[in-house]
């Protein structure tokens, strides 16, 4: 019996176009109305404490050691291996942050390997007798 690729549902494809936009739309924010504006920079690296400078400093620290791109290849791997909606989530978020924070080398790699992950044979159920 030959099994068909794996696809999301509607309902799952839905909310992986939900966090992808969200994903993307926040490190939009992030990057371009503060770690790239000059004035909300200077103010947050001399101390202000807010949220959004508090935000600042970790996604600084998360972006100096590539943790975008590094989750988002880990995810992408293992749904590639196992395909399932919550690796597909977290792999998909971390792209678009890692893409949009210049982790762009491990986050594109692994948007390929989530396209790659759409070619694969869906999972068998478990109760299938053979």
């Amino acid at each position: 019996m030959r099994r068909l690729p794996y696809l999301p549902t509607a309902r799952q494809t839905n909310w992986l176009l939900i966090v992808g936009f969200l994903a993307v739309g926040e490190a939009m924010y992030l990057r371009y109305l503060a770690i790239e504006n000059t004035p909300v920079a200077l103010v947050c690296q001399s101390g202000f404490n807010s949220l959004l400078c508090g935000t600042f400093r970790l996604v600084i620290v998360l972006y100096t050691y590539g943790v975008f791109g590094w989750v988002a290849l880990i995810a992408a791997l293992l749904n590639l291996l196992r395909p399932s909606i919550v690796l597909m989530t977290i792999a998909l978020a971390a792209v678009g942050f890692g893409l949009v924070m210049h982790n762009a080398g491990l986050a594109g790699l692994a948007a390929a390997l989530l396209i790659l992950s759409l070619a694969r044979p869906a999972p068998a159920p478990e109760n299938m007798e053979l």
